[in-house]
């Protein structure tokens, strides 16, 4: 089955297009996904939010083996800063620099960048990786491209309660990471069983509690921040635990 509108072809045909970021309502975003899938895109960013999980294993079932990664949904985008910005981040705290950035929440992506910059320390790409219970890409998926990537010192990985993807990414890091990396994770005071607001965070039958993550996370030597306003001096001592501190990072 194809999922390909004319206008969709005509439009990609017509700018070399290799990209497309959807921001259409929940009920139409799965089709829009699947055009850009349909027309072999390098990536598809779905910035839409509250698309019916039902959708999105559909989608998930669809790509299989097809060439597009998807980012997202629910997600704020990515961003390499002074190189190429998709999504709906505010692009003038970013910096241009050598920290990965990841994270389930779009707000908290924004916090850390705004901190990290105000001291001076850039990043090399920010990424949301969106807070729905079914996404494209997870955090493994990032770290491993950042662990490759020569030009990114250490990683800021940001979860939330809920799910296992963080635990899933911290035993990742144990066994594979070579570079530090600085965790962080929302929704401790969240009351139980209480649905917060993305859709991937939700705790149940006792998993996926900031507790349990935050130990995992620890044993897997992350640099755990135990607040939102210390990422940025957590990842300093990592870069000065690990002797990455460079000349052009500041205080």
């Amino acid at each position: 089955m194809e999922y390909l509108s004319c206008k969709t072809k005509e439009a990609v045909d017509n700018t070399d297009a290799n990209v497309s970021i959807i921001y259409v309502p929940a009920k139409f975003a799965a089709d829009a996904i699947l055009e850009a899938v349909d027309l072999e895109l390098d990536m598809v960013i779905c910035i839409t939010e509250y698309i019916p999980i039902k959708d999105m294993v559909m989608v998930k079932r669809y790509m299989e083996g097809k060439k597009t990664r998807l980012i997202g949904p629910n997600c704020p985008g990515i961003i390499t800063p002074d190189e190429c910005k998709i999504g709906i981040m505010p692009g003038y705290i970013h910096r241009k620099g050598r920290i990965g950035v990841v994270s389930r929440s779009g707000t908290l992506t924004y916090e850390a960048v705004h901190q990290l910059s105000q001291k001076g320390i850039g990043q090399s790409t920010a990424i949301g990786i969106g807070g729905d219970s079914v996404n494209g890409t997870d955090f493994v998926d990032v770290l491993k491209a950042f662990n490759e990537d020569e030009d990114t010192d250490a990683v800021i990985m940001i979860g939330e309660i809920g799910g296992n993807a963080e635990e899933k990414a911290a035993l990742w890091i144990k066994e594979n990471m070579k570079k530090p990396v600085v965790g962080f994770i929302s929704g401790k005071t969240a009351p139980k069983g209480k649905r917060m607001g993305h859709a991937g965070a939700i705790i149940s039958s006792g998993k996926g509690t900031a507790e349990e993550k935050i130990r995992i996370m620890n044993d897997s030597g992350i640099y755990m921040s135990q607040s939102p306003t210390a990422i940025a001096d957590t990842l300093i001592r990592a870069l000065k635990d690990s002797n990455l501190w460079r000349t052009e990072y500041k205080d």
